[in-house]
């Protein structure tokens, strides 16, 4: 969750901010943690995310952290068959804690303010200014709000758009480390058996990352996924008949990485139709456009995003923080002016979004047992438009 602008929490004094990407933008980032928290254990980051991370200036640093995947390999053990692809551009997996904490180390100190949960969102009838509500029962009155709060997004709530959609599937995540290090390839290797997917992908030459995708358990949701020995037992019974080097790989895995998930999406048609800002409020990443994994395109839109979000803001004014505390009018000609920036990137990434969103929906109904008919039209869509297509291809642009 990020404020832009002046942010005031009554009884508790002004915050220090930092400043957005050098772009004179003061801001303060609400983290509900008390900690910096990175779950789902490991994050693919393709070429198009990493033109973003260039722009932010911490690619170098974190390609330190992970070993270049250097082609796809998707095994069918059913049919016996398997496939080959060689990765377009740059592609590496990242631990999310590295990905995390480095972006946070590039922001100036008091930036992240820690255990700011927000319960609710209002806008003052007055002038218009999104108000926070905090589980503390405190409050923030910010000048811009960008919701960058995950699928269950506070943010989009009070945006109204549409409530997110289960895939009827749930995804258990984690790391394997080798002290001596492993033997793996530089490859994303996913086989597939019944219905269930199962991924590898080493993060460095004694880290992997693993990933399993299947249908949704019939245990307690919340009371698996706070029982990391349970996630394992689980997905080691779920696993019987896969290769053993897979299942001994899940055996071995650090239990404090172990993540269980249920997938969820969001229609395209309602990221089509979806109103993504009201006022100078607007939402990025999940909040915006969370959608399945079978791309693995999630955290490299959510990249793209805080580029062309910036961009446009910091295109439409000069000096904002300075003319947010000057008088009335041209308060409120700033505020017209950041409605406009963020029309302009909702416009932007819209179709973007929307694009590879749907491809992710037609990809998770043909996993599903689906009629002949369905099948038979997922297929022609996925060729008619997604053919010559490459993602990875795409340039957020410049900074």
């Amino acid at each position: 969750m990020v404020q832009l602008g002046e942010v005031q929490r009554p009884n508790q004094g002004r915050p220090p901010a930092g400043r957005v990407s050098g772009k004179g933008v003061r801001s303060v980032v609400l983290e509900r943690s008390e900690t910096l928290r990175a779950s789902g254990a490991g994050i693919g980051i393709w070429a198009n995310g990493w033109r973003a991370l260039e722009q932010l200036g911490v690619a170098s640093h974190l390609r330190k952290t992970a070993l270049p995947i250097q082609r796809f390999r998707d095994v069918w053990l059913d049919k016996g068959s398997n496939q080959e692809t060689p990765v377009t551009g740059e592609a590496r997996c990242l631990m999310r804690s590295d990905l995390i904490r480095t972006l946070a180390d590039a922001l100036l100190p008091g930036t992240i303010h820690f255990g700011c949960q927000i319960v609710s969102v209002k806008m003052d009838p007055s002038n218009s200014y999104p108000i926070l509500q905090l589980l503390d029962g405190s409050f923030i009155v910010a000048k811009i709000l960008i919701g960058c709060d995950g699928l269950n997004s506070v943010v989009a709530n009070f945006l109204e758009l549409k409530p997110t959609k289960e895939l009827g599937a749930f995804a258990v995540r984690g790391l394997t480390n080798y002290p001596n290090g492993h033997v793996f390839p530089h490859e994303l290797v996913r086989t597939r058996r019944n219905g269930i997917s199962v991924g590898i992908v080493p993060i460095d030459d004694k880290l992997v990352y693993w990933f399993v995708g299947q249908e949704a358990i019939r245990e307690d949701h919340a009371k698996v996924s706070q029982q990391p020995e349970l996630i394992r037992e689980l997905i080691l019974q779920s696993i019987d008949g896969f290769p053993a080097e897979l299942a001994q790989l899940i055996e071995d895995s650090e239990l404090e990485s172990l993540s269980l998930t249920r997938l969820r999406y969001r229609a395209p048609w309602d990221l089509l139709l979806g109103k993504f800002r009201k006022g100078t409020v607007t939402v990025a990443g999940d909040a915006m456009h969370v959608m399945g994994p079978f791309l693995g395109q999630g955290g490299s839109a959510a990249l793209e995003d805080a580029i062309v979000l910036a961009r446009c803001l910091s295109r439409k004014f000069v000096n904002p923080v300075d003319r947010l505390h000057n008088n009335e009018r041209e308060t409120m000609r700033m505020m017209h002016e950041v409605g406009e920036a963020m029309d302009q990137y909702v416009k932007e990434r819209r179709m973007r979004v929307v694009r590879l969103s749907t491809q992710t929906y037609l990809i998770g109904l043909l996993l599903k047992p689906p009629s002949l008919l369905v099948k038979f039209a997922c297929i022609v869509f996925l060729v008619v438009l997604f053919k010559n297509r490459n993602h990875t291809r795409y340039d957020c642009g410049l900074l």
